[in-house]
């Protein structure tokens, strides 16, 4: 099998500059998860054999980046490849990874390409890439692509100084001002009017559930100069911390929490992180602030409570939007990740049976593949109005329907870190909080530094793990219904569900697609009894340690 030079979502790693070949390059970035710009050159080039070039009309590729300090480098470096690949490029500049999704179907673009590494710390960079629809591209694609990349690096291909300075320039270049914050900002304005027209909508302003000022922390990407002032002017007052960060996800930023992360008053007050210690105090069950991520694709949300402050996370914003939007009379589709809280998808009489629930692998393109309804196209959703479908992870993903900006009764299907405190805001109000959900018991734990070829979720080993997973719990509780399966786009994904003393559990198991760790997650539906859950996964996690650590 071929090597893949992409993980679950694009690539990802630690930029070196240095000036290096591209077979060493290939070599760093498998073996080291290292970026460098012989690296972007290699796939812009490589794009270009992945498409039927008509020769009388370039295809046009979108390319925006988030603030790295190498990131300006990677893109002229990407648009070398592109270039010589005889691809039409626009640079869009600095600009969220929603915005580069805008701008790939503004442009009618083959591909959008955006420079990034989400939440990961500035001193990393890598890739995402949409395709003509506006979704991230699959992994058989990436797979293709990558044997093309490795394929190509073989070859013997010369430029000189002069051609590189010529083609590391764009077609056409935009600006923050000239296009990045008005066309998001008027792209957020049409969506919010459709969404409020979806409740019985109440100015949110006059919130009883909301504290103002509303602290936004957008970890110092490109909505931290725009969405702030935008709440402000539609009636919430807001305030950005992000612009006192050091560097762009440095202590600021959603990358740092976990969905069920909770402070005291006395761990805000003394956090280095510049949102949290900034939370004003006062009386439980408001919402205090929300923190994007470093591209501004996910959002989480921070209310007080008694002690201190907890995570909103994307489980509950999810749950609160479709609570709202069906007791509005709407029945939905909510697609959530395997690693979403099971009170989310079960007891679905709380929201009037009108909704139907799809289970996916984690990444947010997951969701939006399985919304979209075209299992192999992933084609544009077709509707006169806003389709009723939203995806959702537990880290703050929610994907959403988005109006096409070139064509009308056309929807793409995106996650916008600004739109998903947006929809919360707006369902809050509405939502019947009897009917919520009740939360579930959940944990996560990873085993770091392994030989990921350990585990593919089918050998000897999976089924050693999976015995031992069996014969835990079984002293601990009774266990029946025993089901082992997988899951589409997790193709080393061991996923167990069985009753657990009457309550439904799920475990499951699946290699990182980032980095050398293994993850090992367990969910218990609401009213269920954890006792020995914990004491089961800690003993998997060691047997892993023994097995797939690198020593």
């Amino acid at each position: 099998m071929v090597e893949n030079l992409f993980g679950t979502d694009g690539i990802r790693g630690l930029v070196n500059l240095e000036k290096i070949g591209e077979i060493s390059a290939i070599r760093r970035l498998l073996e080291h998860r290292e970026i460098s710009p012989a690296i972007m050159q290699l796939i812009g080039e490589s794009l270009g054999r992945m498409v039927n070039q008509d020769s009388s009309q370039k295809m046009t590729v979108v390319v925006g980046w988030d603030d790295r300090p190498a990131n300006m480098k990677l893109a002229e470096s990407l648009t070398t490849g592109l270039n010589i690949a005889e691809f039409e490029v626009v640079h869009i500049g600095l600009c969220a990874t929603p915005t580069l999704h805008l701008a790939t179907l503004s442009n009618d673009a083959e591909f959008g390409c955006m420079i990034t590494a989400s939440h990961n710390p500035v001193e990393d960079s890598g890739l995402k890439i949409f395709n003509k629809y506006g979704y991230k591209t699959t992994p058989e694609f990436e797979q293709n692509l990558s044997h093309t990349a490795i394929t190509l690096a073989q070859e013997e291909r010369d430029l000189d100084q002069i051609d590189l300075d010529l083609l590391q320039r764009p077609r056409k270049t935009f600006s923050l001002e000239e296009w990045t914050i008005p066309r998001h900002r008027e792209w957020l304005e049409n969506r919010a009017g459709a969404l409020s027209k979806l409740v019985n909508f109440q100015p949110i302003s006059n919130s009883v559930k909301l504290n103002t000022p509303l602290l936004i922390d957008s970890s110092k990407g490109t909505a931290s100069i725009w969405f702030a002032k935008w709440l402000s002017s539609w009636g919430i007052t807001a305030i950005e911390v992000s612009n006192e960060a050091l560097a762009l996800n440095l202590n600021c930023g959603a990358g740092e929490f976990s969905p069920t992360q909770t402070w005291t008053f006395d761990e805000a007050k003394n956090s280095s992180h510049l949102l949290i210690q900034k939370l004003p105090k006062c009386g439980p069950g408001l919402v205090v602030a929300a923190a994007l991520d470093g591209d501004g694709d996910r959002c989480l949300l921070i209310e007080s409570t008694k002690t201190g402050y907890q995570v909103i996370d994307g489980d509950r914003i999810a749950d609160t939007f479709v609570n709202s939007v069906t007791k509005a009379g709407q029945s939905w589709t909510l697609a959530a990740s395997i690693e979403s809280d099971l009170s989310l998808t079960t007891n679905l009489d709380r929201f009037q049976n009108k909704v139907e629930t799809l289970e996916t692998a984690v990444g947010d393109r997951w969701l939006s593949f399985a919304l979209s309804g075209e299992e192999s196209k992933h084609v544009f959703v077709e509707s006169e109005s806003i389709p009723t479908l939203i995806g959702v992870e537990d880290s703050g993903h929610i994907v959403l329907p988005a109006p096409h900006p070139n064509s009308t009764n056309r929807w793409s299907l995106v996650g916008d870190g600004a739109m998903t405190l947006v929809a919360y805001l707006l369902a809050i109000h509405t939502c019947d909080e009897v009917n919520l959900m009740q939360r579930g018991w959940k944990k996560r734990q990873s085993v770091k530094n392994v030989d990921r070829s350990k585990w593919d979720g089918k050998n000897q080993f999976s089924n050693d793990i999976e015995l031992l997973i069996k014969q835990s719990l079984s002293e601990h509780n009774s266990v029946s219904n025993w089901v082992r399966t997988t899951i589409s786009g997790e193709a080393n994904l061991m996923a167990i569900t069985c009753n657990y003393g009457g309550s439904l559990l799920s475990i499951g198991i699946r290699n990182s697609g980032t980095q050398a760790k293994i993850s090992v997650s367990a969910r218990l539906e609401y009213g269920g009894n954890p006792n020995g859950i914990q004491i089961t996964i800690d003993g998997v996690c060691q047997q892993l340690n023994n097995v797939m650590v690198i020593r």
